[in-house]
C-alpha cells in the first residue's frame, strides 16, 4: 500500500466499508502521480471485492484536496519531448482514467468533504454517488485562472451540474462554499454538527441497499449517461430487471419485506468508527 493513500477497512452490514484517504497533508492533498496510481489501484482491487459495499473517498488534514500537484506538472515540462508525444499528455489522461475508474466502481461512492477541494479535488467529488460536504467546505476550479484548462474534469463536471452551472464554475474559477454546492447539486448534504456522525450515518443509510442492486443500478445509470440510444438503455434496464428478480438476492430482499423484516445484508453497522 503506498503512503499517499491510506485504506482502512471496516465493518457494513454482512460485508464491509473502506475509507480511502488522500494522505498529503503538507500540500492539502495534492494529486501526485503517486496519489493517481494508488487509487487507481485500489479501484482496480475493488472491482473484484464483492464483499465491499462502500468506499469513503476523504482527506488528510482538515482538507479533502487541492487539485494537481504541480510538482508533477513541473516535472512533466521539464521532460523533452521531441518528436514523440508530449509527457503532459500522459500525465493528464491518467488523472481521467482514475475518474473513469472512479465512476464505474461498482460500490456506493461517497465523498466526504472537508476543507478546500480545488480543480482535480472538484473532479473527484463529481464521481461520488453521493456528497458529504462539512460546512466549512469550498470549491473551485481554478485552472482558467492560471491558465490552464480544466481538461479531464470537465465532462465530470458537467455530468454533476448540468451544462450551465458547469460553464459558471469552470469558466470563473471562483470559489463555492459548501451552502452553494448543495444548491448547485454537487453536495447531497451539508454536516453543520458532528461530521463524523453524519458519515456513520449515510453508511448506515446505505447499509440498506442490496449489493448486487446497487451494483447493477450503477451500470444502468453510467449506460444513460453515456448517451447510449434509449431503446438500447431499456432493453437492457429490463434484461437486469428480470435476472434481478431471479437472484437469490431479491428473493431474499422480497421475503424480508413482506415479514416486515431488515434484509438480511443490512445488519446494523454499528461497529463502523470513521
Amino acid at each position: 500500500m503506498s503512503d499517499a493513500l491510506l485504506i482502512e477497512r471496516q465493518p457494513l452490514g454482512t460485508g464491509w466499508a473502506e475509507f480511502w484517504t488522500l494522505n498529503a497533508p503538507a500540500t492539502r492533498n495534492a494529486l501526485t502521480d503517486e496519489m493517481v496510481w494508488a487509487l487507481r489501484a485500489a479501484c482496480e482491487r475493488a472491482q473484484c471485492d464483492t464483499a465491499l459495499r462502500a468506499v469513503v473517498l476523504r482527506g488528510a488534514g482538515g482538507h479533502f484536496c487541492a487539485g494537481g500537484s504541480l510538482g508533477s506538472f513541473a516535472s512533466a515540462i521539464g521532460r523533452p519531448h521531441g518528436e514523440g508525444i508530449d509527457p503532459l499528455i500522459a500525465v493528464n489522461r491518467e488523472f481521467g482514467h482514475l475518474l473513469q475508474a472512479l465512476s464505474a466502481l461498482p460500490q456506493v461512492l461517497i465523498a466526504a468533504v472537508q476543507g478546500s477541494a480545488m480543480g482535480g479535488g472538484v473532479g473527484l467529488v463529481c464521481c461520488a454517488d453521493h456528497v458529504l460536504a462539512a460546512t466549512d467546505a469550498q470549491f473551485a476550479t481554478p485552472e482558467v485562472t492560471l491558465g490552464i484548462v480544466p481538461a479531464q474534469i470537465a465532462l465530470f463536471v458537467v455530468r454533476r451540474l448540468g451544462d450551465a452551472t458547469a460553464r459558471d464554475w469552470l469558466l470563473s474559477g471562483v470559489r463555492w462554499s459548501a451552502a452553494e454546492a448543495l444548491s448547485a447539486g454537487l453536495a447531497n448534504a451539508v454536516s453543520d454538527d458532528d461530521f463524523e456522525a453524519a458519515l456513520l450515518q449515510l453508511l448506515k443509510r446505505f447499509a440498506l441497499a442490496a449489493p448486487g442492486a446497487v451494483t447493477q443500478t450503477k451500470q444502468l445509470l453510467a449506460a444513460f449517461a453515456a448517451n447510449q440510444p434509449l431503446d438500447a438503455v431499456l432493453d437492457d434496464a429490463a434484461l437486469r430487471f428480470a435476472q434481478a428478480l431471479r437472484r437469490p438476492e431479491a428473493a431474499q430482499g422480497l421475503k424480508a419485506f413482506a415479514a416486515r423484516q431488515p434484509a438480511p445484508w443490512s445488519q446494523s453497522p454499528e461497529s463502523i468508527t470513521p
